[in-house]
């Protein structure tokens, strides 16, 4: 059973060892992420200098389910568009948080905006806020 939605923030602190890692450790045995926050992983090891396929690896390591992007989705991730517009939430942020809707799940992440607009799912910081 899925309990958790990663944000492609937490794999990439999971992948980096960078702060918050461990809470992504602990709940990645039951975690999902879109496969727009998956593309968002390895765009992002891309541009700091890696390798797609070495992201790619890391995660396929992990056993993570990719949810594809489909038209349900899309359609709940543009509805979120106005609760979210004002604290800057991308398309990626917004397909994270309609996943964790859609599923009934927690979000974890790294990214502070996310945990801005008032939904019906959690939204848990993997970093403390300073």
């Amino acid at each position: 059973m899925t309990s958790v939605v990663l944000d492609a923030s937490a794999v990439i602190a999971l992948l980096r060892s960078e702060p918050g890692c461990d809470i992504v450790q602990g709940a990645i045995a039951d975690a999902i992420i879109t496969a727009v926050n998956y593309s968002e992983v390895l765009k992002k090891t891309i541009e700091r200098g890696g390798t797609g396929e070495a992201a790619a690896s890391f995660v396929s390591g992990l056993s993570i389910a990719i949810i594809p992007f489909d038209e349900t989705l899309a359609a709940m991730s543009a509805g979120l568009y106005l609760q979210t517009k004002e604290h800057g939430l991308s398309l990626a942020d917004r397909a994270c948080l309609a996943l964790g809707i859609q599923r009934n799940c927690k979000v974890l992440t790294s990214e502070r905006r996310m945990a801005l607009p008032k939904l019906s799912i959690k939204v848990k910081l993997i970093r403390n806020a300073h």
